[in-house]
């Protein structure tokens, strides 16, 4: 640089710091006018020379009194330029950011940081280019005054960084930001579902320190009162919202948020956008306030953990499988309490064929239950000695039995007993006195047992840690029944289905339909014990009763499974995240339900398929595929079935084929069996099963022209 450019150079540095401390002195009282904004606006582009410069200049520097160094002159020299030019360039870097930090947006305590660490760079790089040819310009200074302008570069960039990428911009990627999900059952649809979505791709321009547009979504409050252009959302109408608008703007148009270069929302997180404005906008109810099959819970449900269980260990081994399965007939279901569980539970059914052998043949089992239903049972007070003998138990029910007050007292050596049911079972005080010797008793049903509400406020103040279950009080208002219950532990059957439907409730009236009507108190069919089901059936259920308001409509699917094959392999892999228990998941009889997360569903985003081989051929005249649908969480079912027969892998013949009609934007979630009449009449050992997943999802649905998945849990045959 020669010395009238030096000398340009040095005057100008010496106006624009003059100028920046006019900038400061002035403050909010400064005015920026509007053709000065542009300027400003600038500044983001112009701070990476100074930075580079700056930070070459002061390692120069640091070094410059070393003896290989000191008397070099173009060395000496280069560094002057390179401070002049890193300090005039910081100036106008400074003063363009003054302007930038006058536009609305721009507030908060870390622009205030980012400024004054800005004019502490540009004012230390003038300072050394101003004394580092005097007298006084010692090593230590030199290396003091690099070392400090270096640092104020690094807060300046990582607090700038933090400005227009979110906070942590630069620490981010070596700090331990991991978050443990939460556990669904804890988790707040706001708290744990849409704010993380506005921590990581909106607040990095819409907080405390910059609000874009007015705009903060940093709490609650703020987000309710929206920006500059009004109030972001109207609850309930997703068609109404300026934040849903925003979203779905195409990347390229200048409203769409976020900026094209930032982060972008995934479908699914616009799909719970979307859904927490029509959910009204919620900002303290949890997920699991919101119904089961409700797809906002749905979807959440994938980002969430699964809900936290304390899972019971026990200090006893498993009973063996051909006792449990001999125990089990039509008035007695014995079976696992939880999946690799030994604990067993037991549920007595027909009380016009109980007696006391009942319970007696359990003999081999008893270290084994630890749940036992007698509800409604004709249990008597000689009966409880043998109950007593269940030394594991944990939970008894003896809702309307015939037990009396005065045997109960054999319950005393139930050590374990946690849970006890005694409604319709009359009592008295001392009745319920003599139970608190079970110190393992936390919840005891008393309703409609005589006791009056004095009664159990003195049992509940001398027995604080016991939990009464009380029931309802008559206030003359009508009353909504429980839901009707299947009591068969199987869905899937052979032959014949003997149908088991049962309510908490005495007295109801239990009415069916099974062609998809919804039943009523009059027409549909009255359920009676011995109904037999021949073929797959959807049973709809209500519970009635005079005085009581029906209960809700429920849906229980049964299906019939002829054959079942020897043996399964896939041809066409599922993905590995829902594998389940691998090809045999197809025909063990096991349904998934309407969780597609609890590992009991094949899926794929491709096709799906199987081999199945039968030792013995038969002939099949039908075979069904039970899939899932569930459009928000990008679930359709197969565009196509094909099941393919034969003697052998190698000599197949398609003999049928399953289509099924387009999805529908307003199809619910539910699970289908895609029943397929097949054309074969031979007996075949062989069966090819492909399911053709839809390769692009229709232009309604926020993840259009994405492939779907395609969900199976289950075949059936004939």
């Amino acid at each position: 640089m020669k010395s009238s450019h030096k000398s340009i150079a040095e005057g100008a540095l010496f106006a624009l710091n003059i100028f920046i401390v006019v900038l400061l002195l002035a403050g909010d009282r400064l005015v920026v006018p509007q053709w000065v904004q542009p300027v400003g606006r600038m500044h983001p582009l112009i701070l990476h020379f100074p930075i580079v410069i700056l930070m070459f200049a002061m390692v120069m520097e640091f070094f410059r009194f070393r003896p290989e160094f000191i008397n070099e002159r173009l060395y000496q020299n280069f560094t002057n330029y390179l401070l002049v030019l890193g300090a005039l360039l910081s100036s106008i870097t400074v003063i363009m950011g003054l302007f930038l930090s006058r536009e609305p947006g721009y507030e908060g305590g870390t622009l205030q940081w980012h400024k004054w660490f800005g004019v502490t760079v540009a004012f230390m790089g003038h300072a050394v280019y101003l004394i580092r040819n005097t007298s006084k310009y010692t090593v230590n200074l030199a290396k003091a005054a690099a070392i400090i302008t270096v640092f104020c570069l690094i807060v300046t960039g990582h607090l700038g960084g933090n400005l227009t990428h979110g906070e942590d911009f630069v620490l981010g990627p070596v700090m331990d930001k991991s978050k443990k999900a939460v556990p669904i059952d804890q988790a707040l649809i706001y708290g744990d579902v849409i704010k993380p979505i506005f921590e990581v791709k909106c607040q990095s321009c819409h907080n405390a320190d910059k609000m874009k547009g007015g705009l903060m979504l940093t709490d609650s409050a703020a987000i309710i009162k929206g920006g500059k252009t009004g109030k972001l959302f109207k609850g309930g109408n997703p068609a109404m919202s300026l934040l849903l608008q925003r979203i779905h703007l195409p990347e390229t148009a200048k409203k769409h948020m976020p900026p094209t270069g930032k982060p972008q929302l995934t479908d699914d997180e616009k799909t719970l956008l979307y859904l927490w404005v029509k959910n009204n906008v919620k900002f303290k109810k949890k997920v699991i306030d919101l119904p089961a099959a409700d797809s906002l819970r749905v979807l959440a449900a994938t980002v969430l953990a699964p809900a936290e269980s304390v899972e019971e260990t026990y200090d006893f081994s498993a009973a063996d499988d051909q006792d449990i399965k001999k125990l089990n007939n039509n008035y007695r279901v014995v079976y696992p309490l939880a999946s690799e569980s030994p604990a067993l539970a037991v549920n007595i059914y027909n009380k016009s064929t109980y007696n006391i052998k009942v319970l007696e043949e359990l003999t081999s089992i008893k270290k084994q239950v630890v749940s036992l239903d007698l509800n409604k049972i004709p249990v008597k007070d000689a009966d409880l000695k043998t109950i007593a003998k269940f030394e594991n138990l944990r939970t008894l029910n003896l809702n309307f039995s015939d037990v009396t007050g005065k045997g109960l007292k054999e319950l005393a050596s139930l050590k374990s007993l946690k849970s006890l049911s005694l409604a319709g079972v009359k009592l008295n005080p001392a009745d319920v006195k003599q139970l608190t010797a079970i110190k393992s008793l936390t919840e005891l049903a008393v309703w409609d047992t005589g006791l009056k509400d004095a009664d159990l406020e003195a049992l509940q103040k001398t027995n604080k840690t016991l939990k009464f279950l009380t029931g309802f009080k008559d206030d003359g208002k009508a009353i909504k029944l429980t839901n009707p219950q299947l009591k068969n532990t199987a869905v899937v059957f052979k032959q014949r289905y003997q149908l088991q439907l049962a309510n908490p409730v005495k007295g109801v009236d239990i009415r069916y339909t099974t062609d998809g009507s919804v039943p009523d108190s009059v027409n549909a069919t009255l359920y009676k014990p011995g109904v037999d089901l021949t073929q797959s059936t959807l049973i709809k259920a209500r519970a009635f009763k005079p005085g009581w308001i029906g209960s809700d409509t429920v849906e229980f699917k049964v299906y019939k499974c002829t054959y079942t094959p020897d043996s399964v392999a896939f041809i066409k892999q599922p993905d590995g995240r829902y594998k389940a228990d691998g090809p045999k998941t197809i025909i063990d009889k096991e349904m998934g339900g309407e969780d597609n997360g609890n590992n009991k569903w094949l899926a794929s985003q491709h096709d799906l398929g199987m081999l199945m081989w039968f030792r013995t051929p038969v002939t099949i005249h039908s075979l069904g595929l039970n899939s899932m649908r569930k459009i928000n969480a990008r679930i359709f079912l197969p565009a196509q079935v094909e099941v393919w027969g034969g003697p052998d892998e190698e000599h197949l013949k398609l003999i049928g084929t399953i289509k099924t009609a387009p999805p529908q934007k307003q199809d619910t979630p539910t699970t289908i069996n895609l029943k397929c009449k097949l054309k074969s009449v031979q007996p075949i050992s062989c069966i090819k099963l492909l399911a053709t997943s839809l390769k692009s999802m229709p232009a309604w649905h926020p993840a259009k022209g994405k492939p779907a998945w395609v969900f199976t849990d289950e075949v059936f045959i004939n």
